[in-house]
């Protein structure tokens, strides 16, 4: 343990800074007014003792209330660094949470793509770039305010102990079945176990859905319990967000498919009786076994994931698609399925049936060819393709069309992909939310979420208190947009 706060302590000590700079995230100064809700959010944070989870809808502006978290413990941490200064000579008490003159945050994102959004963010907040630091890939450099990937801080977890704060975006990403990553809240728990000057002291965690009683949740919860919720619902309500107008496309198999597909749920099912279970994580752990039921096993796997490209690739669900994009011709589009194969199928489709240029982008792509893509969005295409790497913090406030084809049984990835197109801006009042889905088979599931993700309550047409309260306030939505 002190051989880990030993190295961190000679990292964070590369970087220098007189003590009228040590707490540069006092500095933050947002051009507009955050709105009550997320003042709320803030208020809450701070009274569970600057540890606490805020689960809010994607596009209600989760990093602003994070920064404000941030620069509220800064001013914390800046007020007991001066008491410390003054009872120095008296030898009286110093507060146990003040061990420098310096106050450092440590801002975890998923996505490399998610860094330079944060970076060119804190800079248009007043933030000199000199204090902001990057750690992924070669790319090593600790500042005050210091924004990595998850996945290369889980190679130097022993930075952590030299961080004051550390932010969790996205964090239901880190949850107990997370392997690998669960790691990181490991070595926060050691932290916070060093008795009187714990460090980091200050966690927080952002989201825009968790399941509060889902056990593999626990750990995260135990850390940063949930402080303040608001969902799509209450942020359509209260006009935060543009309505979602769902608009579901039922499609049918062929009569081939069909056979294929109720040959495998015959499979499945007598297999899973066989095992006693249909849990893939049982059956993945018989699996790992020898003999007839390992055998089983990895059969079970390959009719679910037959099962799985079929519906995803069925014949009739990329044709409706094709005939969805082909009515907004000159406006973008956002298409989510769930695997490389059916949207490189629905990509030749358009342009072979409808004569129509379309983009994917997948997580084989680096950086740069992902931005490249992106630039020309709009311009030399608009249909644009994705398997997951757009569902998470990815701001295109202006697009308003989301297609969805992919099955998922998963409600964060459902409320990552409605969030890409129901931010909110002065063009734009609702979102269009085509979900095709197949019908007679569980590819409905994706469906139902998708309603129960964004039904807005019967009376939703009157103002509630909040709105008319909000009302008599400054527009706090002014210029805010872009940063979302």
């Amino acid at each position: 343990m002190d051989e880990s706060r030993t190295t961190a302590n000679k990292i964070s000590s590369t970087t220098s800074y007189s003590s009228e700079k040590s707490f540069q995230m006092i500095s933050i100064n947002f051009p507009f007014t955050l709105a009550r809700d997320q003042i709320e959010a803030v208020n809450a944070w701070l009274s569970s003792d600057c540890k606490g989870s805020i689960v809010y809808s994607t596009g209600t502006g989760k990093t602003e209330i994070a920064l404000e978290c941030a620069r509220r413990a800064a001013q914390i941490a800046a007020k007991r660094s001066i008491k410390v200064e003054q009872t120095k000579e008296n030898r009286t008490h110093i507060h146990p949470l003040t061990t420098s003159n310096q106050f450092n945050i440590l801002f975890l994102v998923p996505r490399i793509v998610l860094i330079e959004q944060n970076i060119k963010r804190l800079i248009s907040y007043g933030l000199a770039k000199d204090y902001i630091g990057t750690y992924f890939g070669e790319r090593k450099q600790i500042r005050q305010i210091t924004i990595g990937t998850y996945h290369s801080i889980i190679n130097s977890l022993d930075l952590i102990y030299g961080f004051d704060m550390v932010i969790f975006d996205e964090v239901h990403l880190v949850s107990d079945t997370a392997t690998v990553l669960r790691g990181i809240f490991d070595t926060v728990k050691s932290a916070l176990n060093l008795g009187s000057n714990p460090k980091p002291w200050a966690l927080l965690g952002l989201t825009a859905t968790i399941d509060e009683i889902d056990p593999k949740y626990n750990t995260i919860l135990s850390l940063m319990p949930v402080v303040k919720k608001y969902m799509i619902k209450e942020a359509v309500v209260d006009r935060r967000l543009a309505r979602p107008v769902v608009i579901p496309i039922k499609a049918e198999l062929t009569v081939e498919e069909r056979k294929i597909y109720d040959r495998c749920t015959f499979e499945i099912r007598k297999v899973s009786r066989y095992l006693r279970s249909s849990n893939p994580s049982v059956i993945a752990s018989i699996l790992r076994q020898k003999g007839v039921r390992s055998r089983l096993a990895r059969s079970w796997f390959d009719e679910v994931r037959m099962r799985k490209n079929l519906i995803n690739c069925a014949e009739n669900k990329l044709s409706m698609a094709c005939d969805i994009i082909s009515k907004h011709p000159d406006e973008r589009i956002m298409v989510f399925s769930e695997t490389i194969d059916s949207i490189q199928k629905l990509r030749e489709m358009l342009l072979k049936n409808k004569g129509i240029n379309s983009m994917t982008i997948d997580s084989t792509l680096n950086t740069n060819e992902r931005e490249k893509i992106l630039s020309v969005w709009g311009k030399e295409f608009y249909p644009l393709l994705s398997v997951h790497t757009l569902e998470v913090g990815y701001n295109v406030p202006e697009v308003r069309i989301a297609l969805i084809l992919a099955t998922t049984s998963n409600m964060n990835q459902v409320v990552q992909r409605i969030g890409r197109v129901i931010r909110k801006t002065e063009q734009k009042d609702t979102a269009l939310i085509y979900t095709i889905y197949l019908s007679q088979t569980h590819d409905s599931s994706t469906l139902k979420m998708v309603k129960q993700a964004t039904e807005i309550d019967k009376d939703n047409g009157k103002k509630t208190k909040r709105q008319e309260s909000n009302d008599e306030l400054p527009k706090h939505s002014r210029g805010l947009d872009k940063y979302f």
